[in-house]
């Protein structure tokens, strides 16, 4: 059993490959042999002591991955040993092996790839709290998401447009934009070259967009809520640009407008039943082929310092995951 070992939380480059002593899973917890992991941006975060989450050292960082049930503890019924899983929480993934809580263990059918399910809970669970839960789009109305190529991002478009949405996919690059219009993006704003309050007004007839995703924060989000439309909701995801912004308070008045804060880690923790719910929707809209995972590229778990290079550099389009080669 081997893991990354983060010992100094001053960024990915003092990672090690380390033997992990996990020994026999305690009550409630379960042994999961890791077959894939999801570099998320809290990722990026955690192990430069930034994220609010801020694991126990030593720690192995990986809060999203997934694998096979190998030991369970005293009092897990609900996880027979050879279960396929999917696991949330705060760290762990990036290892060949980890103890999880069984809380935070999501049971899913053999057929879903562990890739898939790698790239699955984090960022539709996110997504899907926001969009459904805290903005109740509702079919036909127009969904701005910013960051749209990333992670969260491609999720965003795949949910908006199961919910019936329409929606506009906020990028970096003319090629970004063209990956978000595969996924199924209806138009797109490229706020690197172009105006972003005038692009909006010529997409939305200038009445603005019902709903804005916003996991990037910086100076885009002024110009973005002035352009909003009347009850408009502006969901705060997270800040991948670096800033946090501070907004104009007038604006929600003059607006009549929402700022809705979209915080699924806890959403999960309070509020299990509906996580619950919405995991199920999401499955079923996962079988119809509704949804599905971006995948930018599948490395092998050796290959951790170059994922967390290349989330670092913003080149990432869609998911980044890693595997664990299997020994026949």
């Amino acid at each position: 059993m081997h893991g990354w070992l983060c010992e100094q939380p001053t960024g990915a480059d003092q990672l090690q490959w380390k033997p992990l002593q996990l020994g026999h899973p305690a009550p409630g917890q379960v042994l999961v042999a890791v077959r894939a992991a999801s570099l998320n941006f809290p990722d990026l975060l955690t192990v430069e002591n930034k994220y609010q989450i801020k694991p126990p050292l030593p720690f192995v960082p990986g809060a999203e991955y997934s694998g096979v049930v190998q030991a369970v503890g005293e009092g897990v019924n609900h996880l027979p040993i050879g279960q396929h899983v999917a696991v949330i929480g705060a760290a762990g993934g990036f290892a060949t092996h980890a103890l999880a809580p069984a809380s935070q263990c999501l049971p899913l059918p053999s057929e879903v790839p562990f890739e898939d399910a790698a790239a699955f809970a984090f960022t539709y669970g996110t997504t899907h709290h926001a969009l459904i839960d805290r903005a109740a789009l509702k079919a036909g109305e127009t969904v701005l998401v910013l960051g749209a190529a990333g992670g969260v991002g491609t999720s965003a478009i795949q949910v908006a447009k199961a919910a019936g949405a329409r929606v506009i996919a906020g990028v970096s690059s003319d090629e970004k934009a063209a990956f978000c219009r595969q996924l199924g993006a209806d138009d797109t704003l490229n706020y690197a070259t172009q105006d972003v309050r005038e692009r909006l007004k010529a997409l939305t007839d200038g009445r603005g967009p019902d709903v804005v995703y916003d996991p990037v924060g910086g100076a885009l989000a002024e110009p973005v809520f002035r352009s909003i439309a009347w009850r408009g909701r502006y969901l705060v995801i997270g800040f991948a640009g670096g800033g946090i912004p501070a907004l104009p308070w007038n604006l929600a008045l003059l607006k009549g407008a929402s700022v809705v804060g979209v915080f699924w880690g806890d959403f999960v923790r309070r509020e299990p039943q509906a996580f619950g719910g919405a995991l199920a929707q999401l499955l079923g809209w996962y079988r119809q082929g509704l949804i599905k995972p971006a995948i930018d590229r599948v490395l092998p778990m050796s290959d951790i310092p170059q994922a967390y290079a290349l989330m670092a550099s913003r080149a990432v389009k869609g998911k980044l995951v890693m595997t664990n080669v299997v020994k026949p």
